[in-house]
């Protein structure tokens, strides 16, 4: 699995539980609409962002479109079943990790299948889940770098 899925959150719940999450669920788990859901989200802000980030992530989360018959489809069907069955062996490949993201587990990139001189991961410090808001800058840089590698050389 690439990503931290949901036990990566029940992980990360464990080791930084935020009441309001699980108040937010039982919510969700009794009236399963896509604003309970977006409430989930919202509260749980601090999973997806750095201290610092916090404040305008939970801005972003509570702005940000959800839908419930998506996350149904993805827990049945996808979180605890998905292994990816392709990679690119030559094709240019950014990753980009926040140095502090607690909600998707980083450490299957550094396995050999995803290791090659057409791989660029960047990490960025300071930015957790969602490092595009809090520190756009470097992501900005990361793709500026990736750029020369897909532009073919005469």
């Amino acid at each position: 699995m690439l990503d931290g899925g949901p036990a990566g959150r029940r992980v990360q719940s464990q080791r930084h539980p935020l009441p309001e999450v699980d108040a937010a669920t039982r919510r969700y788990e009794a009236e399963r609409t896509d604003e309970r859901l977006r409430d989930i989200a919202v509260a749980s802000a601090e999973w997806n962002f750095t201290p610092e980030g916090v404040t305008v992530g939970r801005e972003l989360l509570r702005r940000m479109p959800y839908n419930r018959a998506a996350v149904d489809w993805s827990d049945r069907n996808f979180d605890e079943t998905y292994v990816h069955t392709w990679w690119p062996r030559t094709l240019p490949t950014l990753i980009i990790s926040g140095a502090d993201d607690r909600i998707v587990q980083q450490t299957p990139w550094t396995q050999p299948p995803f290791q090659g001189p057409h791989i660029l991961h960047r990490t960025v410090e300071g930015a957790a889940h969602f490092p595009w808001v809090e520190r756009p800058e470097a992501v900005a840089s990361a793709m500026r770098e990736l750029v020369p590698r897909m532009t073919p050389r005469p």
